[in-house]
């Protein structure tokens, strides 16, 4: 059976393709290096995390991106011998305006090299590559208009596309301008018995989230709908376990059988705050006589059954990292991780400081995913801050305005202390919390997810400690993250929690702190 969802955490946006044997699966990672995260199956049960495919500046700049900017929605595909991947960068958002660059790279093999990106066009978001059955490419994407008193989401456009040269050719065109929830994109394009399938999302990434299919004769439309309505959404059951169900992609199996991908999420009680963000989830897709795509009930299911494939186990990840390299687990943000503020070898991760936790062009954060709403991520934490622009800790993260940071930095006569730091909304909390260090002592570190709660504790070596602090652990959401002010969209939240080793430098004097291993646990009720 499949269990959902699959991919655990903030796994957003998923497309799925099949080359051969193997499975893959691309989300998104709006403002965390690697761009584009990429998981592996044989057997569409067990999926093992490659890691990311834009691991470098050459390959992809974040630079000052916004939260909930950078990478969205990916498209990959395979044509020629080549993998080739498609990614719009986000750099605005708000008051209004989208900036939205959208590049393709290609590669012989899914762990490269990578081709330097090729720009395409910045009309839309949500871009990929349709190969038809006569050699030409397209690339479909959702239009974005900008103008006031317009809606924005202009419906979905296809361009052709070039393989050869990599060039968009002719003009784009519309093919379909909506659906009977609204907000048309992530659309996917594909070819059966002689009709083209649209498949895209509706309804906006809440719980309102779901998919579509519509589908024609012809390339260019008109597309037909399909009359029996969604194809997948939760949005009328709020007691089904998996909700914010949309986003579909499609993949036919070496032994014919259809499943799509798609966005779920998991709420701390019905309808409330996801902590853990959007996350990739299965369902089993059977064809009508009149040949229209079904999942059963056109609701997400937490078990299914598997495909008829021969089961292929994945090495699971060890509970604790020693940092002999940073594996696929990790992320960094708006940078990539390179030896110069992120060094890792055998027992021990040094993290050069970086900017302060609003800083949006060097921050030193390595973080994880945060897959279970009873969780606990614990490090060991050597530093030796001089003064109170010095800190290094642990911190649970949604975004530069969500956190709650445990961390170790100095008085002002330099003498070193743990205390407690917390951001809501951009509003910071010192929580009345200083416990006095030994200089250069190593402590030990520790966070829990405790469903809604989360708390802090250490070790200095006599025995655990849990701080008096009960922090609300789901302001790190995307339901809290999201800020209007005047009825004008400030900032997005698309992402999830993630735990992470957090150092800043603010007096630039070259600090930097030794985690000696990191251990992430799972605990489950």
């Amino acid at each position: 059976m499949i269990h959902n969802p699959v991919l655990r955490g903030f796994e957003p946006d998923p497309v799925i393709l099949r080359v051969g044997d193997d499975h893959y699966i691309a989300t998104s990672t709006f403002e965390w290096y690697p761009g584009v995260r990429l998981h592996h199956s044989r057997d569409l049960v067990n999926w093992q995390a490659l890691g990311g495919i834009l691991d470098s500046e050459r390959l992809l700049d974040l630079t000052g991106v916004p939260d909930s900017g950078g990478v969205w929605a990916p498209g990959l595909s395979y044509a020629d011998g080549l993998f080739h991947l498609v990614f719009t960068v986000v750099d605005t958002y708000a008051e209004g305006w989208k900036d939205l660059p959208n590049y393709v790279t290609t590669a012989p093999s899914v762990e490269g090299p990578w081709s330097d990106p090729v720009p395409l066009h910045g009309r839309g978001f949500d871009v990929s590559l349709f190969h038809d059955e006569d050699g030409r490419s397209w690339l479909l994407n959702m239009r974005f208009d900008w103008r006031p008193r317009r809606e924005s989401f202009a419906g979905i456009e296809l361009q052709e596309y070039d393989r050869e040269t990599r060039r968009l050719l002719g003009e784009p065109r519309t093919i379909s301008v909506g659906t009977a929830a609204g907000v048309a994109e992530g659309p996917h394009l594909y070819q059966r018995d002689g009709w083209y399938y649209l498949v895209h999302a509706e309804g906006g990434t809440g719980y309102e989230h779901g998919a579509a299919v519509a589908r024609s004769r012809d390339l260019f439309g008109p597309y037909e709908s399909d009359p029996s309505g969604p194809f997948l959404t939760s949005r009328h059951d709020p007691s089904l376990a998996l909700q914010k169900a949309g986003h579909c992609s499609l993949v036919e199996t070496s032994t014919g059988e259809w499943y799509a991908a798609h966005i779920v999420a998991r709420p701390y009680g019905e309808r409330g705050r996801c902590v853990l963000g959007r996350e990739t989830a299965l369902q089993p897709v059977t064809w009508t006589e009149d040949g229209w795509p079904r999942i059963a009930g056109g609701v997400p299911a937490v078990t299914v059954p598997a495909p008829g494939l021969p089961p292929v186990p994945v090495q699971r990840e060890p509970a604790t990292d020693h940092f002999d390299v940073l594996g696929p687990q990790w992320s960094t943000l708006r940078r990539p991780a390179t030896p110069d503020w992120a060094d890792p070898s055998p027992g021990r991760l040094r993290i050069h400081g970086g900017q302060s936790p609003a800083g949006r062009r060097t921050p030193s954060l390595v973080a994880r995913r945060v897959t279970a709403q009873h969780c606990t991520f614990e490090t060991e934490l050597t530093f030796g801050p001089r003064t109170p622009d010095h800190l290094a800790g642990v911190t649970a993260y949604y975004n530069t305005r969500n956190w709650h940071y445990l961390y170790v930095t100095a008085n002002d006569d330099g003498s070193p202390l743990l205390t407690a730091l917390s951001c809501t909304a951009g509003h910071l909390t010192a929580h009345p919390v200083e416990i006095p260090l030994e200089p250069a002592r190593p402590v030990v570190l520790r966070t829990e997810f405790d469903g809604p709660v989360l708390r802090f504790s250490y070790d200095t070596g006599d025995g655990r400690r849990t701080l008096p602090l009960e922090l609300d652990a789901t302001v790190l959401s995307d339901e809290h993250a999201d800020e209007s002010h005047d009825g004008q969209l400030r900032v997005l939240g698309f992402t999830g929690a993630m735990l992470g080793l957090w150092v800043q430098d603010l007096d630039g004097a070259g600090v930097f702190a030794d985690f000696a291993y990191a251990t992430y646990r799972e605990n489950h009720q």
